[in-house]
């Protein structure tokens, strides 16, 4: 009797270690518990509190443990630093910031009263919060950025659009080098005995609107009435011919990938063209280290951002990431927020664009109590990680796009550097022509010197002042030919 009831009892008891061990391992509700590659367990290695917060890519539930890129970060430490983890998802769904009531929310809070050892999680390092906590060095770099459907943005197109080929230097370029062919091809004319050998008698075929005339009809491929007949004026038609035919190539290829590539010009390139727009309504999250760098901020655009923000906080400031991307894509919303997260979104979904303008360049931080220890060794950690090309490769894993159309190079305007070569090539070609221009003229000056046994200066000054008349007395003494001394 007394051997069953040592009996019973002994399975009574193995039996409720069982259940206790069971329920002991199990994770409460939004809690997730991992152990990092610490020491052994007989040595009591050193176990720390870290909270996070959900939010793809950094962490994500996968039933009873979180992943992502921070879970992955936090296990690349921990193995450095030889320490075991809990970690656990905050309570209220925040990052942190300063209630009404002076106490700090979210990630920041929990770390100011010790609930937590350490804040694992996309966390802006930023100046309020360097006050509470102390942070590591950063382990992504980033900036706020603007995000918004495709299709949104690129309904404005301008009227235009058949400019967009080439920048708005390129076409200065082209109408200052086209002015200038004009120029040095009435220069040529004018200074050629070939083009006109008697200047007193008979008019220049190439004056000032000819010349214009006959630099347009080359640009578009056109022709021209008069064709030149002196050695430098063609040299200087040949190189602008060259040079047109180059141009007009480049413009079709530039414009043919505008109208292919689907990349059309975004109306809203920066924050100043948002906030001059009425259409697209825009917002962030609530209570974000991006709301307050506006709400700070002294530069007048960023404050028209937060005037109109803060005037309609009820409906365009979100509580999460997903909110805004389902905002974003359902309906004529821009959502500033960090770019780097920005970056994922459009990775993720394909019809969403970022703008190109990024301010406010920050990071993220690991964030400790304040004056922890721990701020320093986590600091050298992620540094030896970026060094050794860890953090890069956590970067590629988890920003992996599914969108393979966006791999692709984005379609730009040329620039003066695309062309450069081709507006090189017609200046040598001018400064040719009207070298050669200058040096028939010398040549007949010089034979007309020998037959009149006058100084060969005297004659090419008088060559050149005649060359340069005005039309009308060329016209003159054309009527009335009595007055032209033999």
């Amino acid at each position: 009797m007394d051997t069953a009831f040592r009996f019973l009892f002994s399975l009574i008891t193995t039996l409720l270690l069982l259940v206790e061990s069971s329920q002991t391992g199990a994770p409460e509700n939004g809690e997730a518990v991992r152990k990092g590659s610490g020491q052994a367990e007989d040595k009591g290695p050193l176990t720390l509190t870290v909270t996070t917060i959900l939010e793809d890519p950094y962490a994500m539930a996968r039933g009873t443990e979180l992943e992502g890129f921070c879970m992955d970060l936090l296990e690349a430490i921990s193995k450095m630093l030889h320490f075991n983890y809990t970690v656990k998802i905050v309570k209220d769904r925040r990052y942190g910031a300063v209630s009404p009531g002076g106490n700090w929310t979210g990630m920041i809070g929990e770390v100011v009263r010790q609930e937590a050892d350490l804040a694992v999680a996309p966390l802006t390092i930023t100046a309020a919060r360097e006050e509470v906590v102390s942070f590591s060095t950063p382990f992504l770099q980033t900036g706020i950025g603007i995000m918004l459907r495709r299709d949104s943005a690129s309904r404005g197109t301008s009227l235009f659009q058949f400019l967009a080929p080439f920048s708005k230097e390129a076409w200065t370029g082209l109408l200052i080098a086209y002015l200038l062919t004009c120029l040095c091809l009435f220069l040529a004319a004018r200074l050629s005995p070939c083009e006109w050998n008697e200047p007193g008698n008979e008019e220049n075929r190439f004056t000032c609107l000819n010349s214009l005339w006959f630099g347009a009809g080359a640009l578009t491929l056109q022709g021209a009435a008069h064709q030149p007949k002196a050695l430098s004026v063609r040299i200087i038609t040949a190189v602008w011919w060259a040079f047109t035919i180059a141009l007009l190539a480049a413009y079709v290829a530039s414009f043919t990938a505008l109208l292919t590539s689907g990349n059309d010009q975004l109306p809203i390139q920066t924050f100043e063209d948002l906030v001059k727009q009425r259409e697209i309504q825009y917002g962030m999250l609530d209570g974000s280290s991006t709301f307050h760098f506006f709400k700070n901020s002294k530069n007048p655009i960023h404050q028209m951002v937060y005037e109109y923000v803060d005037k309609r906080r009820d409906y365009v400031l979100v509580k999460n990431s997903q909110e805004a991307i389902r905002r974003a894509v359902e309906s004529n919303y821009a959502f500033i927020g960090e770019s780097v997260s920005q970056d994922l979104m459009v990775a993720r979904h394909c019809n969403l664009v970022k703008a190109p303008e990024v301010i406010g360049a920050r990071g993220y931080g690991v964030a400790t109590a304040k004056g922890s220890p721990l701020a320093r060794k986590l600091s050298i950690a992620i540094l030896k990680l970026s060094e050794s090309g860890d953090l890069d490769y956590l970067r590629n894993k988890w920003w992996e796009t599914s969108c393979l159309h966006t791999g692709q190079d984005r379609w730009s305007p040329l620039g003066p550097q695309a062309l450069g070569g081709l507006f090189l090539v017609l200046a040598v070609g001018l400064t040719l022509g009207v070298i050669v221009a200058v040096v028939e003229l010398s040549n007949k000056s010089r034979n007309t010197a020998e037959q009149k046994k006058r100084s060969c200066c005297s004659i090419f000054t008088e060559e050149i002042s005649q060359r340069f008349r005005i039309r009308e007395e060329a016209r003159q003494n054309r009527e009335n030919p009595e007055k032209i001394k033999p």
